[in-house]
């Protein structure tokens, strides 16, 4: 190895260290206390690294929002395409690929809506933000393919803006239920049961208008 690529690989290190410790520090700052209560200055003072360093990875607060549940987010659909993996029935496929999403918003409600706003509102030049949507793009996907996929089952003709609309559907669902946490405190069950109606009127209405 010349003492350049050594050089240039330490520099990879220690850039991926930075970022890694910045990601960790917001992380436990944001839930600890909550987005709005949260300084950048606290951020790069417990990830011991200069403000100036750490705007380098994430220009604003926001962005470092964006950053740690946009992890948050892709880690919920995971897990409900493992959960929906094993289910035929396709009210209940999808709502069990959605649900990892509600229950992690249950567990940092204003985190969560905090990061909800920055997918609707933020700059669209922003990467962080622009990562997230494609996130929204993948879980709206996935709500599509299973509605196809059952239509073409049952040898129903169900056109794909019409499959792409439910599946937006479902999704604004979601949004909705997770701006409405603040309103007052809400049982996870109370909330799941009332996602499972919800995205079966969704369902029901999609395919039984094809029958």
């Amino acid at each position: 190895m010349t003492m350049a690529v050594a050089a240039a690989s330490r520099r990879d290190r220690n850039m991926r260290d930075k970022r890694d410790r910045i990601f960790r520090a917001a992380a436990e700052l944001f839930a600890e206390r909550g987005f709005a209560a949260v300084t950048t200055q606290e951020v790069s003072d417990r990830a011991d690294v200069a403000a100036g360093t750490l705007f380098r990875y994430a220009a604003t607060k926001s962005e470092l929002l964006l950053m740690i549940y946009n992890e948050e987010f892709r880690a919920a659909i995971d897990e409900g395409e493992r959960r929906a993996a094993p289910i035929a029935e396709p009210a209940a496929a999808i709502n069990a690929l959605v649900v990892p999403t509600i229950e992690r918003s249950v567990r940092t409600p204003e985190n969560s809506m905090a990061y909800q706003r920055e997918l609707l509102f933020g700059l669209a030049a922003e990467p962080y933000r622009a990562e997230g949507v494609e996130l929204v793009y993948r879980l709206e996907g996935l709500i599509s393919a299973r509605l196809q996929a059952h239509a073409r089952e049952r040898g129903l003709s169900v056109d794909s803006a019409s499959v792409r609309l439910a599946g937006e559907t479902v999704f604004g669902i979601i949004n909705l239920t997770i701006a409405r946490l603040s309103d007052a405190p809400v049982e996870l069950s109370d909330i799941e049961r009332n996602l499972r109606v919800q995205i079966k009127q969704v369902v029901d209405g999609l395919l039984t208008e094809k029958e």
